[in-house]
């Protein structure tokens, strides 16, 4: 089989749970599956050294069932308007090449949100199966981000997006049971959704001692210290807000630190905000290959979102913190699978978004007793081995891929 994917991003560059997509792509290949990948020049965190490396580089992998093809777009910027030029050129450039390679199906992610109406358009010319993996339901995060409001211009084309995207998909992969609920209020028909969670390489990503995290010393934090962790994006839906003010109110802890490691669009308003702070420290955000090096730094570590946000994403972040063996500090919203897993698994603790006082209340509960921090922390990835490997749910990519070309065969 010839499998056709798009990619806004792929490997070096630096980006959020970017080792999902690698793995994925490679697992595809390694089923057997002749996969041709077509990405933009690198960009996020790489230098203009490095992009200029790849320019016009061809490459192969997984004993050449995986062809990395490399585009020429422009390179990203912060302003979100230029991105979002350069999203859609890159879509209609993807649209253009795709007429080189003879496919029997395409599969996409959610990022861009523009990517799945682009994979219908290519999949009507190509009449073969489109399958769609949704990660982040879109306009609902920019709703949630503060981008836009529901009713505005921007979300009525976000939603008919949405809906060319859904009505065209031959299945449609979310990663949690709300994502799955959410798009089913909106006519999709459950026949199309598969849930798949996100995994983890249980391996790669381990419990490091503190005496062995280097990370202590490169940043001069304390180990001695009961430590918070945070990391991932600085942006409005994550509410780093939250975080700042449980700080503020256990600044005269002299035992309790808090250490974010991350970037985003409010980097500098955070920053500002948690200005004066002895306790609470900001330091870039690290490659996924010190993941292990991060969480482990934490006693304990916070999932945090903007109320209202979270039943348009389960976090990818929780299961790197539960492999690394560290518990999980939700400030999240209710009803959602991250509140029914920490509940249901003992890996953590829960409080709803923006209860500063509850995640307070949390930090101290575990700051004041090391034998059920352990537990939970135990619990967290002995879950993860069990559930949430990479063989495992990649596995289940794959069947759903060759269930749409079954499906698609069926019907002719």
């Amino acid at each position: 089989m010839n499998l056709l994917l798009y990619s806004a991003y792929y490997e070096p560059e630096v980006a959020a749970s970017l080792y999902l997509s690698t793995n994925l792509y490679e697992d595809f290949a390694a089923s057997g599956m002749n996969t041709r990948l077509y990405v933009p020049l690198p960009t996020r965190g790489v230098s203009e050294e490095v992009r200029n490396q790849y320019k016009g580089k061809s490459e192969k992998k997984a004993d050449g069932k995986l062809e990395i093809i490399r585009v020429n777009i422009p390179k990203e910027g912060r302003n979100a308007v230029k991105r979002a030029f350069r999203y859609l050129w890159m879509n209609l450039v993807f649209i253009h090449v795709s007429r080189k390679f003879d496919a029997d199906a395409i599969f996409v992610q959610s990022t861009p949100p523009t990517q799945g109406a682009m994979a219908a358009i290519i999949k009507k010319r190509k009449k073969i199966p489109f399958i769609y993996n949704l990660q982040d339901v879109f306009p609902d995060s920019l709703v949630g981000s503060g981008m836009t409001s529901e009713g505005s211009v921007i979300y009525k084309i976000g939603r008919k997006i949405e809906d060319f995207t859904y009505k065209h998909a031959d299945r449609i992969i979310v990663i949690s049971n709300d994502i799955k609920a959410n798009i089913q209020k909106k006519g999709v028909p459950e026949r199309k959704i598969v849930v798949v969670p996100n995994w983890i390489d249980f391996d790669a990503v381990h419990p490091v001692r503190k005496e062995e995290n280097y990370l202590f010393d490169k940043y001069d934090i304390d180990r001695e210290k009961f430590t918070v962790v945070y990391a991932g994006n600085l942006g409005y839906a994550q509410n780093i807000e939250v975080i700042i003010r449980a700080a503020e109110k256990l600044q005269d802890n002299d035992a309790i630190q808090f250490v974010l490691f991350g970037k985003g669009a409010q980097e500098e308003e955070y920053k500002e905000l948690a200005s004066g702070l002895k306790n609470l420290a900001f330091f870039p955000i690290q490659p996924y290959s010190e993941v292990s090096y991060v969480y482990s730094l934490g006693d304990v570590s916070i999932v945090p979102c903007k109320k209202g946000f979270g039943g348009s994403a389960m976090p990818s972040k929780t299961w790197s913190i539960m492999a690394a063996g560290t518990p999980v500090l939700a400030s999240f919203d209710r009803g959602t699978d991250l509140e029914r897993l920490i509940k249901d698994e003992n890996v953590g603790l829960f409080s709803t978004a923006d209860d500063v006082e509850g995640l307070v209340s949390n930090i101290l509960a575990l700051f004041n007793d090391a034998k059920i921090k352990e537990q939970m922390g135990a619990n967290a990835r002995n879950y993860v081995k069990n559930n949430l490997s990479r063989e495992v749910c990649t596995k289940q990519y794959i069947n759903v891929i060759n269930s749409a070309l079954t499906g698609r065969k069926g019907n002719k």
